[in-house]
């Protein structure tokens, strides 16, 4: 009977008093001990107001139900449905919205919605991969600094492929542990593109130089990703480093040059297509016949492959000899061979070009260390 004279009331009370009936019957609803068939009045009564034509009434209902988990599920769907100030306080508070919620409104709403969406208090990995898919970057800004976001290495990957050009976002990305090398080394990509590109070194430095400079810098930063990358995860960066055509001769002597001896070997496992546990024992220990044919079924050519093959060996034997400055003996020793070559082919003068870089880098690093020490003793 009280519903009831309610909905009579509700037909010609002014709107302020509605937006407070709205909001006492809510509340009432959630914390009142109703019966069963004075619940389901309740519940009409709020359906009801569903159609109320001022947003305030909607809006103090909506504000009332948000925050519990015993509000009317339907209810709470169709006021996430509303208008958008009374939509985002459920959307943005409300346990009653699944996953799946959350997904189609993530879907079919707009940037408000889904920063609402990225911004609760427990994004779950489903969510986030929907964020990731089809948010654009200020809600994908709004996830990243969401620390209750469940926020998968997927996810991450999506958002450096969708968004790595964009400097917040490749920063939110780069600061965070859990993201994949291959979308790491994606973002350097990025980094060396917008670095060339500017204005400043673009009015400093010759094309030529540019073009140089960020090779090696790509160079240096993928060896320095594959150093912190675990096993399980380089077969991930060797493959997205061979789509990418960075699977250079060069770049692989580099890397043997610099003692990313997992990465050569997965390298060399994925170009050659044999099992891991077959190239390694060769790269150990295998003379020289079993090297050749290992690199090439890499599908270099015979003189590139006794580049490697001499290269293999002059890592074991610094190896042996426990040598401090392994890879300035490794790059010196390999000038000479190279240098002995008559006629060299132009990969190999590309190599050759790329170690001699490489030695006298590690060269001026080792100077810079002995003026440290020497200053410090004296």
């Amino acid at each position: 009977m009280i519903i009831k004279a309610f909905l009579r009331w509700a037909e010609t009370a002014r709107t302020n008093d509605r937006a407070k009936a709205a909001s006492m019957l809510s509340r009432a609803y959630l914390h009142s001990a109703m019966g069963g068939e004075e619940r389901q009045a309740a519940a009409l009564a709020l359906t009801y107001l569903l159609d109320d034509p001022s947003p305030m009434v909607r809006l103090a209902l909506a504000e009332a139900l948000a925050m519990s988990d015993e509000a009317p599920r339907a209810i709470i769907l169709a006021l996430a449905e509303d208008q958008p100030q009374i939509a985002t306080t459920v959307i943005a508070l409300s346990p009653v919205l699944e996953d799946g919620d959350l997904v189609d409104l993530i879907g079919r709403g707009d940037g408000v919605t889904r920063g609402v969406i990225a911004s609760r208090q427990w994004v779950s990995r489903a969510v986030c991969a929907a964020l990731a898919e089809v948010g654009d970057v200020p809600e994908l800004l709004l996830l990243l600094d969401n620390r209750e976001a469940f926020i998968t290495r997927i996810s991450l990957r999506r958002m450096a492929e969708r968004f790595g050009h964009v400097p917040e976002i490749r920063n939110g990305l780069l600061t965070r542990d859990d993201l994949p090398a291959d979308a790491r080394h994606r973002l350097v990509g990025h980094i060396t593109a917008a670095l060339s590109a500017c204005d400043l070194v673009r009015t400093t430095l010759a094309p030529a130089r540019i073009e140089r400079l960020g090779r090696e810098a790509d160079a240096m930063a993928t060896l320095a990703i594959a150093g912190i990358v675990s096993h399980d995860e380089l077969p991930i960066l060797v493959e997205h480093l061979r789509a990418a055509g960075r699977l250079t001769p060069a770049f692989l002597i580099h890397a043997l040059c610099c003692g990313r001896l997992d990465l050569f070997a997965g390298a060399v496992v994925n170009l050659s297509g044999l099992e891991e546990r077959r190239v390694r024992p060769i790269l150990a220990t295998g003379r020289m016949h079993a090297l050749r044919a290992l690199f090439e079924a890499c599908g270099l050519d015979r003189d590139v492959a006794i580049v490697f093959v001499e290269s293999v060996f002059l890592w074991r034997q610094a190896a042996a000899s426990g040598a401090a400055n392994g890879t300035e003996s490794i790059s010196a020793a390999l000038v000479e061979k190279l240098d002995a070559q008559p006629g060299a082919h132009a990969v190999i003068s590309e190599i050759r070009d790329m170690v001699e870089q490489l030695h006298r880098a590690d060269l001026r690093t080792n100077a810079r260390a002995y003026a440290v020490k020497a200053s410090l003793a004296a």
